[in-house]
């Protein structure tokens, strides 16, 4: 190695180590947003009355988003389709924090590393009225339904 390569060498490597700590501080952010559980495809989330009008809700360990609007109720998966990363509701649709993916409301890729659009979940009700996301059966977006 020559004279010149010494200097550069050390300059990479106390750049690393200068690195690390924020690595290590980053890593709880990470792993409290993604979604480590994936099997649950089906569960309950209520009544109607649970959800009024404008209501939103994040439901983070399904990686679901709950909204009800005058159309009705619905469901858009809150887990980002790059990585797995759970998004945040934002004023214009979905952001990610993993990597800066973005969708708009109805959750189509604005912007990002991510390339498939949020899929929409069907919500469905049994006898007792109690409301259901089942997330094994995907909707077309837009899919809105009235609960009594």
């Amino acid at each position: 190695m020559n004279q010149i390569g010494l200097p550069k060498l050390a300059e990479n490597l106390k750049a690393i180590v200068r690195a690390i700590p924020d690595t290590i501080a980053g890593i709880p952010r990470y792993i409290n947003t993604y979604v480590i559980n994936k099997k649950n495809k089906g569960f309950k989330i209520g009544n109607p009355v649970n959800f009024p009008v404008g209501t939103v809700k994040r439901l983070d360990a399904r990686g679901v988003f709950v909204f009800s609007n005058e159309q009705g109720l619905y469901a858009i998966s809150a887990v980002c389709t790059h990585l797995g990363c759970l998004v945040s509701a934002t004023e214009t649709g979905f952001q990610c924090p993993c990597h800066g993916a973005g969708f708009d409301a109805d959750g189509k890729v604005k912007g990002g590393p991510a390339r498939k659009d949020l899929p929409w979940f069907k919500i469905t009700q049994d006898a007792n009225g109690s409301l259901a996301v089942d997330a094994s059966r995907e909707v077309p977006p837009g899919t809105k339904t009235i609960f009594s």
